[in-house]
């Protein structure tokens, strides 16, 4: 198997593929790899896409082996690892696109509510947060994003209710911000990376920041705080 994270700079954007040959689980190693393309990225003052080479999903989410272990250190740090990788992807000062082709559990729905446009694709797949179906509360970094994202109407359902969405559901919840045939995802990404080409990327460094403050600061307080959710 090839690397957790292909990572290619092309004419100005970064293209990260996350690919475990499974489901795309947010391990520890799966973790570190997207944070080190990320500030890649960053680095190169690249736009950033993120996609999956899993054919069934973009991300089942935190390993829960780990956060059902029983190990409230593990379960910690890799909680910590994904809000850090959140806060990354908020602050990242170029436009941030996602690409869902496939089911989106958390911490990979966490992704898309933290990425600035968010492009899925027709088809039999689910994205939400799944916590409560399965007895764990959503964590308070998680629902800060929620928080921003979501409309206020839909948030018990998404959040209090861990109700998986379809790709039309998700468009309307806040996950989504486009929908495409599978065959034309591929065009209709290079559509927006074209469009976003013609944004200021200081004015819209800048905006972002000021934008997401608040966001950035309840995640802050999260990972400063006891980042398990609390019954």
């Amino acid at each position: 198997m090839g690397p957790l994270v292909k990572f290619a700079v092309v004419d100005g954007v970064a293209l990260l593929e996350m690919n475990d040959g499974k489901v795309n689980v947010m391990t520890f190693d799966m973790l570190a790899a997207l944070s080190e393309a990320v500030e890649n990225a960053r680095a190169q003052n690249a736009m950033l896409v993120i996609r999956s080479g899993a054919a069934k999903a973009f991300s089942a989410g935190f390993d829960v082996k780990v956060l059902s272990s029983g190990d409230l250190d593990a379960a910690r740090r890799m909680l910590t690892a994904g809000a850090q990788l959140l806060l990354q992807l908020l602050d990242h000062p170029h436009p941030v696109i996602a690409v869902c082709e496939g089911h989106a559990y958390p911490m990979g729905a966490f992704i898309l509510l933290a990425s600035d446009i968010r492009l899925g694709t027709r088809g039999d797949y689910r994205v939400g947060l799944n916590e409560v179906s399965i007895g764990i509360p959503v964590p308070d970094f998680a629902l800060a994003l929620v928080r921003s994202r979501v409309p206020e109407n839909l948030r018990v359902k998404v959040a209090a209710l861990g109700r998986m969405l379809t790709p039309l559901e998700a468009l309307e919840a806040g996950f989504l911000d486009q929908l495409a045939n599978a065959a034309e995802v591929d065009a209709a990404l290079a559509a927006n990376i074209q469009d976003l080409r013609s944004v200021n990327q200081a004015a819209h460094a800048s905006t972002k920041r000021r934008l997401r403050a608040e966001t950035v600061r309840s995640i802050e307080q999260a990972i400063a705080g006891d980042i398990l959710p609390q019954f």
